[in-house]
């Protein structure tokens, strides 16, 4: 930037009136909370009074803008330095401002999407920076638009894995539209972090992934302009400045303090505190808009063609889920997928293949990837995400945080309980539908079959939140015609007669031991009502009371899952809602129990105690214990 020196000084002075407006607001509005963070918002309050002065581009009418920057508080504790910054924009009013906090308002705790400038929540340290590069990743590769992502970060989640999986693949993918600002302000909540000071250090390891990095003192004015002014010149890597900061800067009895974490400044001392930052402003800046620019041209959306499997074949769903992406990344010019580096194994390389541009390789970095599709949803993309069900565990704090941000996006997880066979126990996912079932507002699909998966892949790219498709590792017969429906919410009664004594439920790869177990139990003069739940949340209530009422309340349920959160867990609640509740219901649920070990698929359900001979067994002892003798 070139100013004459005068302009300079006036700008420079301009600045820290901002910052000191920055500072007194955070501590008004914590102080009035009674809780919140008002010392890591100051140490940050110079950093963000010359980014949105002078280099920021928003247009706070229009926060839908596709030329908006995005700015991400990855460390979202300093949330009264954002809301803040937004007065400070004419956004909020004081008096808004002043509700942090309260029950109502939308200036909550932590960032959130109810605040129509938020692209996502944070609070949750280590995330913000890794959906940064899922947004700037959806801006150079897919938007190919000028907008810039910063993301202000805390020193304490640099310690976080995933703050370096963000580092190592905005590295690799030449991020050049990536600015983090590194607020190194010495201390965590308990005391002083890893690094302290050594802004070498972070440089150094910054630099290391690819990173262009600049060292800077964080409340030099001067310094700031021209770090932000070199951050902005083009390059084909992403940029991190590491400002050294003080902790409560510019208030004697917070500065640089250990134990100051996460208080509020006393009431009877906020007034000094204040009168230390010069007192009340009440300053206006007008926030730079973006230049308008076209977006990329894109196709129109055409008819989905889901690939059919014929009757009497066989095919893994884990396959079709490939196949039914492809075929809609074919119709849906704004679905991306993402794969965990086992995309031959999720069939998500079938869409690789067909839409190299529109595929994205995020390695063996599951906490990133769910990152990055939380961030390609941000600009209104339709991500799916895979890898084997069971990694997707170190990402639930990802999947959880997604909820809180409103994220719609779609997660397969394959290779599922211990149908996997010979790899063994610490590849197979027997916690998967318990965790996904208790994510807030998501849908948890299992399909049994490959034109039911086709169907359930097509529904997920509409369906609001997070959505998760189990998929098996084997092939298995094909049970469904290519046109029959699936709605969500629904099941399957796959047999059925006036005869029934009683229902078996299942899901995935259960429902063809069940199907094997029928067969048996048929021989033998026992009729078996056989309900497919492959919708296990929402689950289909009315049709499981059905069933249970039509064959005296006598139920099986079978799955390969832990006994905890899962499928018969479900079916449990299910029968017991409302009103029209099960009465007098004999229940058995088989489930993996033991550690499993390594085998072949059949021995393992056998193993387990869910293959077609336990099914048969547990039907023939409620059939049996029945008071009527059986019916």
């Amino acid at each position: 930037m070139t100013t004459q020196p005068d302009q300079m000084t006036r700008q420079a002075a301009q600045w820290r009136e901002l910052a000191q407006q920055l500072r007194v607001d955070s501590i008004r509005s914590s102080s009035a909370a009674g809780s919140g963070h008002p010392t890591s918002s100051m140490s940050a309050a110079d950093l963000m009074a010359v980014l949105m002065s002078n280099y920021l581009r928003y247009d706070f009418d229009r926060p839908e803008l596709p030329t908006n920057d995005h700015l991400i508080f990855s460390k979202g504790h300093a949330s009264p330095l954002l809301y803040a910054m937004y007065k400070a924009a004419g956004a909020v009013t004081d008096d808004e401002m002043m509700t942090f906090r309260q029950l109502g308002s939308r200036l909550q705790g932590h960032p959130t999407p109810a605040i129509p400038w938020v692209d996502v929540a944070t609070g949750s340290l280590g995330q913000g920076l890794p959906i940064g590069v899922g947004v700037a990743l959806a801006g150079k590769f897919l938007d190919k638009l000028p907008y810039r992502v910063w993301v202000l970060c805390g020193d304490s989640e640099m310690a976080e894995g995933s703050m370096w999986e963000a580092c190592a693949h905005a590295g690799f993918s030449g991020l050049n539209n990536l600015i983090g600002i590194l607020d190194m302000n010495r201390l965590g909540q308990r005391g002083e972090t890893m690094l302290g000071w050594n802004a070498d250090a972070y440089a150094e390891r910054i630099r290391a992934f690819g990173w262009h990095t600049i060292e800077i003192e964080g409340h030099d004015l001067d310094q700031i302009d021209r770090a932000y002014a070199e951050a902005t010149q083009p390059r084909e890597r992403p940029t991190m400045i590491v400002a050294r900061t003080l902790k409560g800067r510019g208030v004697s009895f917070l500065e640089d303090l250990p134990d100051m974490h996460g208080k509020p400044v006393a009431e009877a001392r906020e007034q000094e505190a204040i009168a230390e930052l010069g007192g009340l402003r009440n300053i206006t800046i007008q926030v730079r808009k973006p230049e308008p620019a076209p977006p990329a041209a894109t196709p129109a959306p055409e008819p989905v063609e889901l690939p059919r499997y014929e009757l009497g074949g066989a095919a893994a769903t884990r396959v079709a889920y490939g196949d039914a992406l492809q075929a809609l990344g074919a119709a849906r010019p704004e679905v991306v997928a993402l794969d965990a580096e086992v995309s031959n194994s999720t069939y998500a390389d079938k869409f690789a293949k067909a839409f190299p541009e529109r595929y994205f390789e995020m390695y063996i970095a599951e906490q990133q990837m769910v990152a990055a599709a939380v961030g390609f949803q941000v600009r209104d993309y339709v991500p799916f995400a895979s890898t084997f069900a069971a990694f997707l565990s170190r990402a639930y704090d990802f999947i959880r945080m997604a909820t809180i941000s409103q994220a719609n996006i779609r997660l397969c997880g394959s290779h599922a309980g211990v149908s996997i066979g010979e790899d063994g126990p610490s590849q197979m996912a027997l916690e998967d539908l318990a965790m996904m079932r208790a994510i807030g507002g998501s849908t948890v699909l299992y399909p049994s079959d490959p034109n039911q998966t086709a169907h359930l892949v097509a529904a997920m790219a509409d369906l609001p939140g997070i959505s998760f498709l189990r998929t098996t590792r084997e092939k298995t017969p094909v049970l469904y015609a290519p046109d029959e429906r699936f709605p969500v919410g629904g099941s399957k009664t796959v047999r059925a007669s006036g005869d029934d004594r009683v229902t078996v439920i299942a899901a995935g790869i259960t429902v063809h031991e069940a199907l094997k177990a029928c067969d048996e139990l048929a021989g033998e003069g026992l009729a078996v009502r056989l309900i497919d739940a492959y919708s296990v949340k929402p689950i289909d209530g009315a049709g499981l009371l059905a069933a249970a009422a039509a064959t005296g309340g006598r139920v099986v349920v079978a799955e390969d899952h832990s006994p905890q959160g899962g499928l018969g867990e479900a079916v449990l609640s299910a029968l017991a809602a409302g009103p029209n509740a099960a009465a007098g219901l004999a229940f058995r649920h088989l489930a993996v129990r033991e550690l499993p070990t390594s085998g072949k698929p059949q021995e393992l359900l056998d193993a387990a105690g869910i293959s077609a001979r336990h099914i048969a067994a547990a039907v023939r002892e409620l059939a049996g214990n029945a008071p009527d003798g059986g019916r």
